[in-house]
């Protein structure tokens, strides 16, 4: 369904003799993300709560805006206070996080839609071509296409690789 990674997610350069660092800066120009454009969610049920101002999508959820998808088991939507707008998203349950060139993979992701801000946590996998980096927490700013990746990082760096 979603391309393996050339990332960020996000979308990306990665630097060869990043194994084993405890923080890694990683380039994500195929997540960069237009945070203006509209948020589509398509999932197989939802859960509306008028008293917090949150839904709950629930089954095969899919959110696009633009180029990128966010897929996960479950998504929950916090709307602002006037109910007019997304505020955040917070996915769980094998997310995965996904452009035409790039894709990560977490166990769980938040993204702040008007900072253009993604952290992704818990086995986090972020895969550019034959490249792959991980860690536990992978912080994703998609107005300016970078990231940091922490804990525990280790990459393989394939030269040239696609």
């Amino acid at each position: 369904m979603f391309r393996p990674l050339r990332m960020l997610l996000l979308i990306c350069a990665m630097v060869p003799g990043l194994a084993s660092a405890q923080g890694a800066g990683v380039s994500f120009g195929g997540l960069k993300q237009d945070t203006t454009l509209p948020v589509e969610v398509k999932a197989d049920s939802l859960a509306v709560n008028q008293a917090d101002g949150s839904a709950t999508f629930t089954g095969n959820v899919v959110v696009g805006q633009g180029d990128m998808r966010l897929s996960a088991a479950e998504v929950r939507v916090e709307y602002d206070p006037e109910g007019k707008a997304i505020r955040q998203l917070h996915a769980t349950g094998g997310v995965t996080l996904a452009s035409k060139t790039d894709a990560a993979e977490a166990r769980e992701a938040v993204y702040t839609i008007d900072e253009g801000r993604v952290v992704m946590t818990g086995d986090v996998l972020l895969t550019q071509g034959k490249s792959a980096i991980s860690g536990q927490k992978l912080v994703i700013d998609l107005k300016s296409g970078s990231g940091q990746m922490e804990g525990g990082v280790s990459t393989i760096f394939v030269p040239g690789g696609n």
